[in-house]
């Protein structure tokens, strides 16, 4: 059995016989329900450079002596902070701390500011994570695109972790088409009400997700709260 833990925003705990941090972005998401020393980890996985996003990584990831897996460019600028940083790029697998991790395409943007610069951090991603033989798909920031067909037929995702807060990301009309195209087994919004500009209301996705007739399952989540499969 594989636990699924909403941290709020986009942060989230996959926990098995291993356990992922994914976009730990702790401190200063209001919605957090965990502190940074809380985290015990075998791997951080970073989707792309948005300070929401790559948020806590850095002093986790060093916490627990672990790497994080990122795109390659986001992992050239993160080595340089004294961690391991292992880069993949889109459409490929690779096993990381005993966890097998598939780097997949989003339709966002990426960068990170450093002493007032901003700094492109390559593309932006999402990722299939593997433990036990389930697989959870984290769309990353992203809107709805028509590849993300290919990405349920090929790594058959148990799991769809979907944002829906619209203004940076894909609304909740859009999340709801993606859960079509992917087709998996569980859907789980994310990315939304932690601040005004996307607060949404989850149970309109659900509804959207369900008058499209899909054999998927919508779990609305609070932070702190998980699911198992």
């Amino acid at each position: 059995m594989v636990k699924v833990w909403w941290l709020g925003h986009a942060a989230f705990l996959i926990e098995g016989s291993k356990k992922v941090v994914v976009d730990p972005f702790i401190t200063g998401n209001p919605l957090s329900p965990v502190k940074v020393e809380d985290i015990k980890v075998d791997l951080v996985a970073v989707t792309h450079g948005h300070g929401d996003h790559l948020g806590d990584a850095v002093e986790i990831a060093k916490n627990n002596d672990v790497p994080i897996v990122c795109i390659h460019e986001l992992s050239r600028i993160l080595a340089k902070k004294g961690v391991e940083a292992v880069g993949m790029n889109i459409g490929g697998t690779a096993k990381v701390n005993g966890v097998k991790v598939t780097m997949v395409k989003a339709v966002h943007s990426s960068d990170v500011e450093e002493d007032d610069t901003i700094i492109s951090a390559g593309d932006p991603a999402g990722f299939v994570i593997e433990i036990d033989g389930v697989r959870v798909y984290h769309c990353g920031d992203t809107d709805v695109f028509l590849d993300m067909q290919l990405i349920g037929e090929l790594y058959k995702p148990d799991v769809m972790l979907v944002p829906i807060g619209d203004w940076y990301t894909m609304g909740i009309e859009a999340a709801a088409k993606a859960v079509e195209l992917v087709k998996p087994k569980v859907a789980i919004p994310m990315h939304y009400n932690t601040f005004p500009v996307i607060e949404k209301n989850p149970e309109e996705f659900k509804k959207a997700v369900e008058e499209r007739g899909l054999d998927v399952k919508v779990v609305i989540l609070k932070p702190g709260e998980f699911y198992e499969i």
